[in-house]
Protein backbone atom coordinates (compact mmCIF):
# COMPACT_ATOMS: atom_id res chain seq x y z
CA UNK A 1 0.00 0.00 0.00
CA UNK A 2 2.80 2.19 0.07
CA UNK A 3 4.36 1.96 -3.32
CA UNK A 4 4.39 4.89 -5.61
CA UNK A 5 2.09 3.36 -7.71
CA UNK A 6 -0.57 2.59 -5.11
CA UNK A 7 0.01 6.57 -4.16
CA UNK A 8 -0.72 7.10 -7.93
CA UNK A 9 -3.87 4.70 -7.43
CA UNK A 10 -5.30 6.92 -4.56
CA UNK A 11 -4.90 9.64 -6.57
CA UNK A 12 -6.60 8.57 -9.75
CA UNK A 13 -9.22 6.92 -7.42
CA UNK A 14 -10.17 10.40 -5.41
CA UNK A 15 -11.37 12.24 -8.98
CA UNK A 16 -12.49 15.25 -8.87
CA UNK A 17 -11.19 15.94 -5.13
CA UNK A 18 -7.80 15.46 -6.55
CA UNK A 19 -8.38 17.83 -9.36
CA UNK A 20 -8.73 21.54 -7.51
CA UNK A 21 -11.95 21.51 -7.94
CA UNK A 22 -14.28 21.70 -4.82
CA UNK A 23 -16.95 19.61 -3.94
CA UNK A 24 -19.62 21.29 -1.89
CA UNK A 25 -20.55 18.85 1.06
CA UNK A 26 -23.17 18.67 3.05
CA UNK A 27 -22.62 16.96 6.28
CA UNK A 28 -26.05 16.26 7.66
CA UNK A 29 -25.86 15.28 11.41
CA UNK A 30 -28.13 14.77 14.58
CA UNK A 31 -31.48 13.49 14.31
CA UNK A 32 -34.51 12.28 16.06
CA UNK A 33 -33.13 8.91 16.57
CA UNK A 34 -31.76 7.88 19.93
CA UNK A 35 -28.47 7.48 18.57
CA UNK A 36 -28.63 11.64 18.55
CA UNK A 37 -25.54 12.19 20.28
CA UNK A 38 -23.37 9.89 18.67
CA UNK A 39 -24.15 11.43 15.20
CA UNK A 40 -22.98 14.16 17.01
CA UNK A 41 -19.49 13.09 17.63
CA UNK A 42 -19.21 11.23 14.60
CA UNK A 43 -20.03 14.88 12.34
CA UNK A 44 -17.62 16.59 14.62
CA UNK A 45 -14.47 14.30 14.13
CA UNK A 46 -15.42 13.80 10.19
CA UNK A 47 -15.17 17.47 9.76
CA UNK A 48 -11.57 17.78 11.28
CA UNK A 49 -10.57 15.52 8.88
CA UNK A 50 -11.95 16.61 5.13
CA UNK A 51 -9.70 19.08 3.76
CA UNK A 52 -11.19 22.41 3.31
CA UNK A 53 -9.37 22.94 0.14
CA UNK A 54 -11.12 19.82 -1.52
CA UNK A 55 -14.70 20.07 -0.04
CA UNK A 56 -17.13 23.52 0.75
CA UNK A 57 -18.35 22.14 3.63
CA UNK A 58 -22.06 22.61 4.68
CA UNK A 59 -22.81 21.53 8.01
CA UNK A 60 -26.51 20.78 8.12
CA UNK A 61 -27.69 19.77 12.06
CA UNK A 62 -30.95 18.18 12.80
CA UNK A 63 -32.43 18.48 15.99
CA UNK A 64 -34.26 16.07 18.20
CA UNK A 65 -37.45 17.50 17.39
CA UNK A 66 -37.22 17.00 13.52
CA UNK A 67 -35.76 21.20 12.58
CA UNK A 68 -33.23 21.53 10.57
CA UNK A 69 -30.70 23.76 10.07
CA UNK A 70 -27.16 24.96 9.14
CA UNK A 71 -25.01 24.86 12.05
CA UNK A 72 -23.48 28.21 11.48
CA UNK A 73 -21.33 27.44 14.99
CA UNK A 74 -19.81 24.32 13.66
CA UNK A 75 -19.04 25.92 10.03
CA UNK A 76 -17.27 28.56 11.96
CA UNK A 77 -15.04 26.10 13.61
CA UNK A 78 -14.28 24.05 10.64
CA UNK A 79 -13.05 27.20 8.94
CA UNK A 80 -11.03 27.63 12.02
CA UNK A 81 -9.67 24.41 11.76
CA UNK A 82 -10.04 21.76 13.69
CA UNK A 83 -8.82 22.11 16.85
CA UNK A 84 -11.62 24.80 16.94
CA UNK A 85 -14.08 22.30 16.78
CA UNK A 86 -15.93 21.15 19.81
CA UNK A 87 -16.16 17.46 21.45
CA UNK A 88 -19.63 17.03 20.04
CA UNK A 89 -21.22 19.62 17.55
CA UNK A 90 -24.45 21.01 18.51
CA UNK A 91 -27.49 20.88 15.37
CA UNK A 92 -28.79 24.71 16.46
CA UNK A 93 -28.42 27.28 13.30
CA UNK A 94 -30.28 28.94 11.04
CA UNK A 95 -33.64 26.57 10.16
CA UNK A 96 -33.58 25.75 6.77
CA UNK A 97 -36.35 23.77 4.66
CA UNK A 98 -35.55 20.62 3.16
CA UNK A 99 -36.49 22.64 -0.35
CA UNK A 100 -33.89 25.13 0.41
CA UNK A 101 -30.72 26.15 -1.59
CA UNK A 102 -28.50 22.96 0.18
CA UNK A 103 -30.93 20.84 -1.20
CA UNK A 104 -31.41 22.27 -4.68
CA UNK A 105 -27.89 23.07 -6.05
CA UNK A 106 -26.66 24.97 -8.87
CA UNK A 107 -26.89 21.71 -11.23
CA UNK A 108 -23.42 22.80 -12.68
CA UNK A 109 -21.83 22.34 -9.01
CA UNK A 110 -20.89 19.44 -7.52
CA UNK A 111 -22.56 18.60 -4.47
CA UNK A 112 -22.92 15.46 -2.25
CA UNK A 113 -24.64 14.53 0.89
CA UNK A 114 -22.79 12.72 3.75
CA UNK A 115 -25.48 11.60 5.89
CA UNK A 116 -24.04 10.35 9.26
CA UNK A 117 -27.67 10.12 10.90
CA UNK A 118 -27.68 6.59 13.07
CA UNK A 119 -30.84 4.84 13.57
CA UNK A 120 -34.25 5.55 12.61
CA UNK A 121 -35.22 8.55 10.52
CA UNK A 122 -31.81 8.71 8.75
CA UNK A 123 -30.71 5.35 8.68
CA UNK A 124 -33.31 3.43 7.52
CA UNK A 125 -33.73 4.97 4.09
CA UNK A 126 -36.30 7.63 5.44
CA UNK A 127 -33.77 9.94 4.50
CA UNK A 128 -32.13 8.25 1.71
CA UNK A 129 -35.25 8.43 -0.23
CA UNK A 130 -35.56 12.40 0.09
CA UNK A 131 -32.26 12.92 -1.10
CA UNK A 132 -33.32 10.23 -4.24
CA UNK A 133 -36.63 12.43 -4.68
CA UNK A 134 -34.13 15.33 -4.62
CA UNK A 135 -31.70 14.09 -7.08
CA UNK A 136 -28.80 14.95 -5.19
CA UNK A 137 -25.57 12.25 -4.53
CA UNK A 138 -25.49 10.90 -1.23
CA UNK A 139 -23.00 8.48 0.46
CA UNK A 140 -23.80 5.02 1.28
CA UNK A 141 -26.73 2.64 0.51
CA UNK A 142 -30.01 3.39 -1.10
CA UNK A 143 -33.07 3.36 0.21
CA UNK A 144 -34.02 -0.70 0.06
CA UNK A 145 -30.42 -1.91 1.65
CA UNK A 146 -30.84 0.97 3.97
CA UNK A 147 -34.22 -0.34 4.46
CA UNK A 148 -33.54 -3.45 5.37
CA UNK A 149 -29.62 -3.25 7.02
CA UNK A 150 -31.78 -1.47 9.63
CA UNK A 151 -34.98 -3.54 10.32
CA UNK A 152 -32.97 -6.75 12.42
CA UNK A 153 -35.93 -8.81 11.45
CA UNK A 154 -36.24 -8.39 7.68
CA UNK A 155 -32.60 -8.47 7.16
CA UNK A 156 -32.68 -11.96 8.95
CA UNK A 157 -35.11 -13.36 6.80
CA UNK A 158 -33.75 -11.49 3.45
CA UNK A 159 -30.14 -13.51 4.64
CA UNK A 160 -31.32 -16.36 5.79
CA UNK A 161 -32.89 -16.95 2.05
CA UNK A 162 -29.54 -16.55 0.88
CA UNK A 163 -28.61 -19.41 3.20
CA UNK A 164 -26.44 -16.81 5.51
CA UNK A 165 -25.71 -18.61 8.99
CA UNK A 166 -27.50 -16.67 12.03
CA UNK A 167 -28.35 -16.89 15.17
CA UNK A 168 -31.64 -18.65 16.08
CA UNK A 169 -34.32 -15.83 16.74
CA UNK A 170 -37.77 -14.82 17.06
CA UNK A 171 -40.16 -12.10 16.80
CA UNK A 172 -42.54 -9.87 18.98
CA UNK A 173 -44.98 -7.67 18.34
CA UNK A 174 -46.37 -4.73 20.37
CA UNK A 175 -49.73 -5.47 21.54
CA UNK A 176 -48.87 -9.19 20.82
CA UNK A 177 -47.03 -10.23 23.68
CA UNK A 178 -48.14 -13.40 25.96
CA UNK A 179 -47.59 -15.76 28.59
CA UNK A 180 -47.64 -18.46 26.12
CA UNK A 181 -45.32 -16.77 23.39
CA UNK A 182 -42.95 -16.09 25.62
CA UNK A 183 -42.56 -19.86 27.06
CA UNK A 184 -42.38 -21.06 23.58
CA UNK A 185 -39.48 -18.59 22.71
CA UNK A 186 -37.28 -19.26 26.10
CA UNK A 187 -38.24 -23.17 25.32
CA UNK A 188 -36.64 -23.02 21.14
CA UNK A 189 -33.79 -20.55 21.83
CA UNK A 190 -32.74 -21.58 25.12
CA UNK A 191 -31.59 -19.20 27.88
CA UNK A 192 -29.68 -16.57 28.48
CA UNK A 193 -31.25 -14.70 25.57
CA UNK A 194 -30.87 -11.04 23.73
CA UNK A 195 -33.94 -9.43 23.05
CA UNK A 196 -33.27 -6.00 20.95
CA UNK A 197 -35.23 -3.33 19.19
CA UNK A 198 -35.46 -4.28 15.04
CA UNK A 199 -34.85 -0.88 14.31
CA UNK A 200 -32.20 0.37 16.34
CA UNK A 201 -28.25 0.68 17.03
CA UNK A 202 -25.91 0.99 19.05
CA UNK A 203 -26.64 -1.22 21.55
CA UNK A 204 -29.46 1.16 22.67
CA UNK A 205 -32.56 -1.13 24.01
CA UNK A 206 -30.52 -4.42 24.29
CA UNK A 207 -30.84 -6.35 27.06
CA UNK A 208 -29.39 -9.89 28.00
CA UNK A 209 -31.91 -11.98 29.68
CA UNK A 210 -30.69 -14.67 32.09
CA UNK A 211 -33.95 -16.18 33.36
CA UNK A 212 -37.49 -16.68 32.09
CA UNK A 213 -38.45 -13.89 34.81
CA UNK A 214 -36.32 -11.28 33.21
CA UNK A 215 -37.82 -11.19 29.80
CA UNK A 216 -41.01 -9.07 30.65
CA UNK A 217 -38.99 -6.06 31.90
CA UNK A 218 -36.43 -6.65 28.34
CA UNK A 219 -39.30 -6.56 26.13
CA UNK A 220 -41.01 -3.61 27.87
CA UNK A 221 -37.11 -1.75 27.31
CA UNK A 222 -37.52 -2.48 23.80
CA UNK A 223 -40.47 -1.98 23.29
CA UNK A 224 -39.95 1.59 24.22
CA UNK A 225 -38.01 1.83 21.00
CA UNK A 226 -39.68 -0.10 18.63
CA UNK A 227 -42.81 -1.68 17.82
CA UNK A 228 -41.01 -4.98 16.51
CA UNK A 229 -38.58 -6.75 19.29
CA UNK A 230 -36.27 -9.58 18.05
CA UNK A 231 -35.26 -12.44 20.90
CA UNK A 232 -31.70 -14.15 19.87
CA UNK A 233 -30.02 -16.95 20.74
CA UNK A 234 -26.37 -16.14 23.65
CA UNK A 235 -24.01 -17.18 21.38
CA UNK A 236 -20.51 -17.71 22.93
CA UNK A 237 -18.73 -16.77 20.37
CA UNK A 238 -16.06 -14.23 19.26
CA UNK A 239 -16.87 -10.61 17.92
CA UNK A 240 -15.14 -10.47 15.05
CA UNK A 241 -16.35 -7.43 12.45
CA UNK A 242 -14.98 -6.54 8.95
CA UNK A 243 -15.44 -3.66 6.84
CA UNK A 244 -16.55 -3.32 3.49
CA UNK A 245 -15.95 -0.59 0.99
CA UNK A 246 -17.15 0.03 -2.53
CA UNK A 247 -20.45 -0.33 -4.93
CA UNK A 248 -20.74 -3.23 -7.44
CA UNK A 249 -17.35 -4.65 -6.90
CA UNK A 250 -17.35 -4.03 -3.32
CA UNK A 251 -13.44 -4.88 -1.38
CA UNK A 252 -13.18 -5.75 2.85
CA UNK A 253 -10.70 -4.75 5.18
CA UNK A 254 -8.71 -6.44 7.65
CA UNK A 255 -11.08 -7.95 10.14
CA UNK A 256 -10.98 -6.62 14.07
CA UNK A 257 -12.06 -8.37 16.97
CA UNK A 258 -14.53 -6.83 19.83
CA UNK A 259 -13.77 -8.01 23.86
CA UNK A 260 -16.15 -6.11 25.74
CA UNK A 261 -15.73 -4.84 29.05
CA UNK A 262 -19.53 -5.80 29.70
CA UNK A 263 -21.86 -8.61 29.94
CA UNK A 264 -22.06 -7.83 26.15
CA UNK A 265 -20.70 -4.81 23.48
CA UNK A 266 -23.17 -2.74 25.69
CA UNK A 267 -23.76 1.48 24.74
CA UNK A 268 -21.93 2.30 27.92
CA UNK A 269 -19.07 -0.43 26.56
CA UNK A 270 -19.07 1.34 23.20
CA UNK A 271 -19.15 4.99 23.98
CA UNK A 272 -18.94 5.72 27.84
CA UNK A 273 -16.99 3.61 30.11
CA UNK A 274 -14.52 2.58 27.00
CA UNK A 275 -13.47 -0.82 28.60
CA UNK A 276 -13.89 -2.94 25.45
CA UNK A 277 -10.47 -3.89 23.60
CA UNK A 278 -10.68 -3.79 19.87
CA UNK A 279 -8.03 -6.19 18.31
CA UNK A 280 -7.18 -5.01 14.67
CA UNK A 281 -6.18 -7.23 12.72
CA UNK A 282 -7.99 -9.97 14.59
CA UNK A 283 -5.87 -12.82 15.11
CA UNK A 284 -7.78 -16.14 13.17
CA UNK A 285 -6.87 -18.42 10.83
CA UNK A 286 -6.09 -17.26 7.38
CA UNK A 287 -9.05 -19.42 6.09
CA UNK A 288 -11.42 -17.74 8.58
CA UNK A 289 -10.63 -14.78 7.72
CA UNK A 290 -10.70 -15.43 3.57
CA UNK A 291 -14.39 -16.90 4.11
CA UNK A 292 -15.39 -13.97 6.43
CA UNK A 293 -14.10 -11.36 3.67
CA UNK A 294 -16.14 -13.52 1.01
CA UNK A 295 -19.26 -13.74 3.03
CA UNK A 296 -19.26 -10.05 3.82
CA UNK A 297 -19.11 -9.37 0.33
CA UNK A 298 -22.17 -12.13 -0.29
CA UNK A 299 -23.98 -10.29 2.75
CA UNK A 300 -23.41 -6.84 1.28
CA UNK A 301 -24.22 -7.54 -2.27
CA UNK A 302 -27.37 -9.74 -1.01
CA UNK A 303 -28.98 -6.49 0.79
CA UNK A 304 -27.77 -4.55 -2.02
CA UNK A 305 -25.78 -2.32 0.04
CA UNK A 306 -23.15 0.44 -1.72
CA UNK A 307 -20.65 2.96 -0.34
CA UNK A 308 -19.65 0.96 2.73
CA UNK A 309 -20.94 -1.50 5.46
CA UNK A 310 -19.65 -2.83 8.77
CA UNK A 311 -20.49 -6.53 8.89
CA UNK A 312 -20.32 -8.38 12.37
CA UNK A 313 -20.26 -11.83 13.06
CA UNK A 314 -19.69 -14.24 16.00
CA UNK A 315 -16.70 -16.42 15.13
CA UNK A 316 -18.04 -20.45 17.27
CA UNK A 317 -15.49 -23.13 17.15
CA UNK A 318 -18.13 -25.66 16.30
CA UNK A 319 -20.20 -23.51 13.87
CA UNK A 320 -17.97 -21.13 12.78
CA UNK A 321 -18.82 -17.62 11.71
CA UNK A 322 -22.48 -16.93 12.06
CA UNK A 323 -23.79 -13.35 11.14
CA UNK A 324 -24.75 -11.08 13.20
CA UNK A 325 -25.71 -8.10 11.79
CA UNK A 326 -24.85 -5.54 8.90
CA UNK A 327 -24.46 -1.66 9.61
CA UNK A 328 -25.04 0.78 6.80
CA UNK A 329 -23.88 4.28 8.37
CA UNK A 330 -21.05 2.38 11.20
CA UNK A 331 -19.35 4.39 13.59
CA UNK A 332 -17.30 6.91 11.76
CA UNK A 333 -15.07 8.20 15.21
CA UNK A 334 -11.39 7.55 14.48
CA UNK A 335 -11.84 5.32 17.38
CA UNK A 336 -14.49 3.28 15.94
CA UNK A 337 -13.87 -0.22 14.44
CA UNK A 338 -14.73 0.54 10.89
CA UNK A 339 -12.43 3.74 10.05
CA UNK A 340 -9.87 1.67 12.24
CA UNK A 341 -9.92 -1.46 10.19
CA UNK A 342 -9.41 0.22 7.16
CA UNK A 343 -6.82 2.14 8.35
CA UNK A 344 -5.13 -0.88 9.29
CA UNK A 345 -5.37 -2.16 5.89
CA UNK A 346 -4.01 0.94 4.21
CA UNK A 347 -6.49 3.51 3.95
CA UNK A 348 -6.25 6.45 6.27
CA UNK A 349 -9.51 8.44 8.09
CA UNK A 350 -9.32 11.29 5.12
CA UNK A 351 -8.83 9.00 2.25
CA UNK A 352 -11.65 7.00 3.70
CA UNK A 353 -13.76 10.23 3.70
CA UNK A 354 -12.52 11.06 0.08
CA UNK A 355 -13.27 7.55 -1.13
CA UNK A 356 -16.48 7.38 -0.19
CA UNK A 357 -17.43 10.72 -2.09
CA UNK A 358 -15.77 9.45 -5.24
CA UNK A 359 -18.09 6.17 -4.75
CA UNK A 360 -21.05 8.53 -3.92
CA UNK A 361 -20.33 10.62 -7.29
CA UNK A 362 -20.12 7.44 -9.29
CA UNK A 363 -23.09 6.17 -8.35
CA UNK A 364 -25.17 9.15 -9.00
CA UNK A 365 -23.73 9.41 -12.18
CA UNK A 366 -23.78 5.92 -13.30
CA UNK A 367 -28.01 5.98 -11.88
CA UNK A 368 -28.54 9.23 -14.14
CA UNK A 369 -27.85 7.31 -17.01
CA UNK A 370 -31.11 5.13 -16.47
CA UNK A 371 -33.97 6.01 -18.93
Amino acid sequence: MGSAATAEHRTQERGVAMTGEQIRLVVLFGGRSAEHDVSCITARHVLAAVDPARYDVVPVGIDRDGNWAIAEGAAAAFTAGPDALPDQLDPAGTAIAPTGAVMSPDPTEKVVVLPLLHGPNGEDGTVQGMLELAGVPYVGSNVLASALAMDKIKAKEMLDYHGILQAKWATVQSGRVTARGLDKIVADLGLPLFVKPANMGSSIGVSRVDTRSDLEGALELALSYDEWVIVEEAIAGREVEIGVLGNQVPRVSVPGEIRPGDDFYSYDDKYIDGTAQLVIPAVLPADVIERMGELAKQVFRALRCEGMARVDFFYESERGLILNEVNTIPGFTPISMYPIMWEATGVSYPELIDELIRLALERHERRSKLR
